[in-house]
């Protein structure tokens, strides 16, 4: 099976199984999927991750992250669709929940969170938020 949209796929990875309280779950590796990963792990959101080598292909095993028996996070949403994408300029990068969460904007400098968007002063693609 093809997948048309990976990063929309692990999030509904990630938010499903928050929702039935897994401790880890395993999503398809890609170097984008690594990057927004390790952009969740240095927020907060997420204790750990582990590339795993299952033979012919990787997987990423994201460890989940719980305060109090609730998930860290309460939406992981994505923004850019295959159908519509949604572009910024640097001067437009939004702010989530006035900065209690943070968007995940493709820009030509890699994938970065708004803040570190608004200190490099570039736009790009509007991929995500999570709160």
């Amino acid at each position: 099976m093809s997948r048309t949209d990976l990063i929309s796929d692990c999030f509904t990875i990630i938010r499903n199984a928050s929702l039935v309280r897994k401790e880890d779950t395993l999503m398809p590796y890609s170097n984008s999927m690594l990057k927004i990963i390790e952009i969740l792990k240095n927020e907060g959101y997420i204790e750990d991750f582990k590339e795993v080598d299952l033979g012919s292909y990787k997987q990423i095993k994201v460890y989940l992250k719980y305060i109090n028996k609730k998930s860290a996070f309460r939406q992981i949403k994505k923004v850019s669709k295959p159908g519509r994408r949604v572009y910024v300029r640097h001067e437009s990068v939004p702010k989530v929940l006035n900065g209690f969460g943070f968007a995940l904007i493709s820009t030509s400098k890699g994938i970065v969170t708004d803040k570190q968007a608004r200190d490099l002063g570039v736009g790009g693609e509007y991929l995500g938020m999570v709160w």
